[in-house]
């Protein structure tokens, strides 16, 4: 099986390198690993250190935001015929240990998608205004799409050649990440979670998503729900 990581960046030179450098190089049932990072109109030099990391870069001429360089990186996927895709934050939030517990219940067969979730077990440093904020979330995309989870912006997550092949990403921001799951109950694919722990540290806290952002990202869900095709 064929595992694309796919890293959407936007000025993140300063963790990009270290991030990429510590992805696993093999995993139980897998023959290939690819890391696609898509450089989102970076002003800084993301694009280069990708690059000098060994990863495949596609590069967007200027700034569309996460949902965006997500988007382009689905296509890149999609057009190079792999079977599995993980989705991975450029920050270092995320722990590479956890990727083999996500993409197993999909090379399992068990599921199209699955969620890292930081909200099954042990909580970690993670911020309690975080906390508050992504709850509300997972509220907003249950009434929404009628579709639970514990972690609606979790940016950990897996999808095999069913889903890859059948999600359309059709908003540019951070709206996306519960967009996913407008996805998943459009196109009746089998969703799982499993527990993962995130890595807080003050960068990477700074490039999270603000709960202020909640409203807007709201509006545009609803948008999404009720009147794009």
């Amino acid at each position: 099986m064929k595992l694309a990581i796919l890293i959407p960046a936007y000025n993140e030179e300063a963790s990009l390198g270290k991030v990429i450098e510590t992805l696993p190089k093999e995993l139980p049932g897998i023959s290939k690993i690819e890391v696609v990072v898509v450089n989102d109109g970076s002003a800084d030099k993301t694009r280069e250190v990708a690059l000098n990391a060994g990863a495949t870069v596609v590069s967007h001429w200027f700034n569309r935001g996460l949902g965006g360089a997500l988007g382009t990186g689905f296509e890149y996927i999609k057009r190079h015929d792999f079977d599995l895709l993980i989705t991975f934050d450029a920050d270092g939030q995320h722990n590479p240990d956890d990727i083999a517990p996500v993409i197993k219940p999909i090379v399992d067969g068990r599921a199209d998608v699955c969620i890292g979730s930081r909200f099954i077990g042990h909580l970690g440093s993670m911020p309690w205004y975080r906390r508050i904020g992504i709850f509300g979330l997972n509220i907003i995309t249950f009434l929404l799409f009628w579709t639970w989870t514990t972690d609606s912006q979790s940016g950990l997550r897996a999808f095999g050649r069913n889903a890859i092949n059948k999600i359309e990403i059709k908003t540019n921001k951070m709206e996306v990440s519960s967009e996913f799951f407008y996805e998943i109950q459009a196109k009746g694919l089998k969703l799982t979670e499993v527990p993962i722990q995130s890595i807080y540290t003050a960068y990477s806290i700074s490039k999270g998503q603000k709960n202020i952002n909640a409203f807007n990202i709201l509006a545009k869900l609803i948008y999404r729900r009720f009147f794009a095709k």
